[in-house]
């Protein structure tokens, strides 16, 4: 670690053994510090007779060498800063470390929007390989976001990482917020890809210091929403008029029996199913999402319905189990299946995911068998069910009060007698 008394100078000289054909020369740039220099390119170039050796800058008031000046007092004050910056952290220091931090400053520098389209563009390509679609499209999202927030804030297309402070990070929240009126849990989704640009900047060495240090995301309570039982047979009895509000209802009971996530039932081929040596069918597959493989014993309703639905016009094609259409299509059926089963709660198709999970907590199934069959890569994340739980416990407890209160009266004789009994023993107890 260096102390506070090390050396730092900057120079910028002519570089007159690159003369070019048009007669200018490149216009260098030299950082020392503690004795040790480093020298870099700053893009600008001019005549000889155009530049002072003496102070470092061009000679003459004309658009071309105003230019030139102000673009050598940019590095400068950006050098100088970064010098203090890395002062203040005790960072070590050096002429090296001071040159890549300004790298590209100018046309060719490495910013925020330049680096997050670079990201954008990593992710296309992994789509369908690393990731799913909707993910690129909320990564994409996110970045629109942020371009128009560089328009309507500061009036401009990009920025340098050495403007993206603690500051910049409370506004961007803030228009989130208040702008474009989002949700924290949205907000929230939507900051995570600028951090991730962030974190890869840093790792790059194109800033040195986390702007997200000491941001606290709001934090988001989760309501997880599930069917009862009850709630569950209505759903089976209900008959719809159209085929596929049906066929989508039958979906939707397959996952809340087996844990699968819509993404995952649609993937679903038949080669996924396993027979055991028991006799027993098992599916068998990796998790879209999370990429954790997970083993679900297949229970008497989902294997009627895959019989159910076999060579129909509902059966996949090229191997798969089933033919299913976009999940908000899905939503919107279950909306209306809602209403004719007369099931009041918001019905989406993740609740079945989540109704599956607390079905099976409350029915005894161990957490740990629970967090493999949903393909949870931390049983933390099993946990959350456990809450519900106890909270539909509560429920059925409360309802279970409501129905037995004044049903069961004791005789005013058992009564007496046990109010007697109590009487004595406090008696009793006074005595001793």
């Amino acid at each position: 670690m260096q102390n506070n008394r090390s050396t730092f100078a900057i120079l910028f000289y002519l570089n007159t053994s690159k003369k070019k054909k048009s007669g200018n020369c490149p216009v260098m740039g030299r950082i020392s510090v503690d004795g040790k220099s480093s020298a870099f390119s700053t893009g600008l170039e001019l005549p000889p007779e155009k530049w002072d050796a003496k102070q470092g800058i061009a000679i003459g008031k004309s658009k071309e060498e105003t230019k030139i000046n102000k673009q050598i007092e940019n590095y400068r004050a950006e050098l100088v800063r970064h010098y203090k910056t890395l002062l203040e952290n005790k960072s070590y220091i050096t002429a090296e470390i001071l040159k890549n931090a300004i790298k590209g400053i100018g046309i060719k520098q490495n910013s925020l929007i330049q680096e997050f389209a670079a990201l954008i563009e990593e992710k296309r390509q992994s789509v369908g390989i690393l990731i799913v679609k909707t993910t690129y499209t909320h990564l994409y999202r996110a970045y629109q976001h942020l371009k128009e927030f560089l328009g309507y804030k500061y009036g401009v297309t990009d920025i340098p990482f050495t403007q993206v402070d603690f500051d910049f990070i409370e506004s961007y929240v803030y228009y989130l917020k208040v702008n474009l009126q989002l949700s924290a849990s949205t907000t929230n989704n939507t900051i995570k890809p600028l951090r991730r640009v962030v974190m890869r900047a840093l790792n790059k060495g194109l800033m040195y210091q986390d702007p997200f240090f000491g941001y606290r995301p709001q934090r988001i309570t989760i309501t997880r929403k599930w069917l009862s039982m009850d709630e569950i047979e209505r759903l089976m009895q209900i008959d719809m008029k159209h085929e596929s509000a049906n066929f989508i209802r039958d979906m939707f009971l397959f996952s809340t029996f087996t844990g699968l996530a819509y993404v995952d039932l649609k993937n679903l081929r038949h080669d996924n199913i396993v027979r055991q040596e028991d006799g027993k069918q098992w599916i068998v597959l990796n998790r879209q999402k999370t990429g954790t493989t997970s083993y679900i014993p297949l229970l008497d309703i989902p294997l009627r319905l895959i019989e159910k639905y076999r060579n129909t016009a509902f059966a996949g094609l090229d191997g798969k189990v089933f033919r299913l259409c976009t999940i908000e299509n899905a939503d919107i059926h279950l909306k209306k299946i809602a209403k004719a089963a007369n099931i009041e709660k918001r019905l989406t198709y993740h609740m079945a995911r989540h109704s599956y999970a607390t079905l099976c907590l409350s029915m005894g199934v161990p957490i740990e068998t629970i967090s493999q069959t949903l393909g949870h890569r931390s049983i933390s994340t099993t946990q959350i069910y456990a809450e519900i739980t106890r909270t539909k416990i509560n429920e059925d407890m409360t309802n279970l009060e409501e129905r037995i209160e004044g049903k069961y009266v004791l005789s005013g004789v058992i009564n007496e007698s046990i109010a007697k009994k109590q009487k004595g023993t406090q008696a009793d107890k006074v005595k001793k």
